[in-house]
Protein backbone atom coordinates (compact mmCIF):
# COMPACT_ATOMS: atom_id res chain seq x y z
CA UNK A 1 0.00 0.00 0.00
CA UNK A 2 2.99 2.56 0.61
CA UNK A 3 6.15 2.29 -2.06
CA UNK A 4 9.38 3.74 -1.23
CA UNK A 5 12.12 4.15 -3.95
CA UNK A 6 15.90 5.08 -3.20
CA UNK A 7 18.11 6.90 -4.49
CA UNK A 8 21.57 8.79 -4.63
CA UNK A 9 23.68 6.22 -3.83
CA UNK A 10 27.08 5.42 -5.88
CA UNK A 11 30.89 5.04 -5.42
CA UNK A 12 32.51 7.90 -3.34
CA UNK A 13 35.84 8.66 -1.63
CA UNK A 14 36.62 8.41 2.06
CA UNK A 15 35.63 12.34 3.34
CA UNK A 16 33.52 12.69 0.72
CA UNK A 17 29.55 13.65 0.84
CA UNK A 18 26.27 11.39 -0.96
CA UNK A 19 22.46 12.58 -0.42
CA UNK A 20 20.30 9.99 -0.44
CA UNK A 21 16.53 10.24 -1.40
CA UNK A 22 13.75 7.91 -1.07
CA UNK A 23 10.19 9.41 -2.60
CA UNK A 24 6.94 7.77 -1.38
CA UNK A 25 3.56 7.02 -3.42
CA UNK A 26 0.88 5.09 -2.84
CA UNK A 27 -1.17 5.22 0.93
CA UNK A 28 1.24 7.94 1.51
CA UNK A 29 -1.67 9.15 4.40
CA UNK A 30 -0.34 5.85 6.71
CA UNK A 31 2.91 6.78 6.78
CA UNK A 32 4.14 7.81 10.05
CA UNK A 33 7.72 8.20 11.63
CA UNK A 34 10.62 7.49 8.42
CA UNK A 35 14.57 6.34 8.52
CA UNK A 36 17.17 4.51 6.89
CA UNK A 37 18.50 1.38 7.13
CA UNK A 38 21.97 -0.01 6.27
CA UNK A 39 23.44 -3.60 6.14
CA UNK A 40 26.81 -4.14 4.66
CA UNK A 41 27.82 -7.75 4.27
CA UNK A 42 28.47 -10.20 7.29
CA UNK A 43 27.07 -7.58 9.35
CA UNK A 44 23.74 -6.73 11.06
CA UNK A 45 21.21 -4.32 9.68
CA UNK A 46 20.80 -1.38 11.56
CA UNK A 47 18.68 1.55 11.80
CA UNK A 48 21.09 4.62 10.87
CA UNK A 49 18.61 7.29 11.39
CA UNK A 50 14.93 8.12 11.57
CA UNK A 51 12.85 11.18 12.23
CA UNK A 52 9.07 11.84 13.14
CA UNK A 53 6.26 13.33 11.15
CA UNK A 54 6.75 16.75 12.19
CA UNK A 55 9.95 16.46 10.72
CA UNK A 56 11.76 17.56 14.00
CA UNK A 57 12.80 14.88 16.55
CA UNK A 58 15.58 12.78 15.46
CA UNK A 59 17.46 9.76 15.95
CA UNK A 60 21.17 8.84 14.53
CA UNK A 61 23.08 5.76 15.43
CA UNK A 62 26.17 6.32 17.44
CA UNK A 63 28.73 6.17 14.67
CA UNK A 64 27.03 8.70 12.57
CA UNK A 65 26.09 11.35 14.94
CA UNK A 66 27.60 14.69 13.84
CA UNK A 67 28.22 13.05 10.06
CA UNK A 68 24.99 12.32 8.74
CA UNK A 69 21.80 14.30 9.04
CA UNK A 70 17.81 13.36 8.00
CA UNK A 71 15.24 15.60 6.89
CA UNK A 72 12.01 14.59 5.20
CA UNK A 73 9.40 16.98 2.86
CA UNK A 74 6.19 16.19 3.86
CA UNK A 75 4.59 17.88 0.61
CA UNK A 76 7.11 15.89 -1.42
CA UNK A 77 6.20 12.98 0.27
CA UNK A 78 10.25 12.26 0.69
CA UNK A 79 12.69 11.95 2.86
CA UNK A 80 16.46 12.50 2.92
CA UNK A 81 19.94 11.37 4.22
CA UNK A 82 22.60 13.70 4.19
CA UNK A 83 26.06 11.87 4.30
CA UNK A 84 29.50 13.73 5.33
CA UNK A 85 32.65 12.73 6.02
CA UNK A 86 32.15 9.22 4.85
CA UNK A 87 34.01 6.17 6.02
CA UNK A 88 34.92 2.82 4.43
CA UNK A 89 32.88 1.22 7.28
CA UNK A 90 29.58 3.44 6.12
CA UNK A 91 30.23 0.97 2.62
CA UNK A 92 26.72 -0.57 2.82
CA UNK A 93 22.77 -0.89 1.35
CA UNK A 94 20.82 1.96 2.88
CA UNK A 95 17.34 1.68 2.58
CA UNK A 96 14.38 3.80 3.01
CA UNK A 97 11.39 2.50 5.71
CA UNK A 98 8.68 3.80 7.31
CA UNK A 99 6.30 3.17 9.89
CA UNK A 100 2.42 3.01 9.96
CA UNK A 101 0.78 5.95 12.02
CA UNK A 102 0.55 5.05 15.81
CA UNK A 103 1.85 1.88 14.97
CA UNK A 104 5.69 0.13 16.30
CA UNK A 105 8.27 -0.15 14.18
CA UNK A 106 9.12 0.31 10.19
CA UNK A 107 6.57 -1.80 8.22
CA UNK A 108 7.60 -0.45 4.48
CA UNK A 109 10.76 -0.59 2.91
CA UNK A 110 11.97 0.65 -0.26
CA UNK A 111 14.49 -1.90 -2.49
CA UNK A 112 17.75 -0.21 -1.12
CA UNK A 113 20.47 2.01 -2.68
CA UNK A 114 24.02 0.95 -2.92
CA UNK A 115 26.81 3.86 -0.83
CA UNK A 116 30.63 2.34 -1.24
CA UNK A 117 33.55 4.12 0.40
CA UNK A 118 37.06 3.42 -1.06
CA UNK A 119 40.05 4.24 1.42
Amino acid sequence: QVQLVESGGGLVQAGGSLRLSCAASGSIFMIDDMGWYRQAPGKQRELVASIRSDGNTKYFVDSVKGRFTISRDNAKYAVYLQMNSLKPEDTAIYYCVAGRLRQIGFDYWGQGTQVTVSS
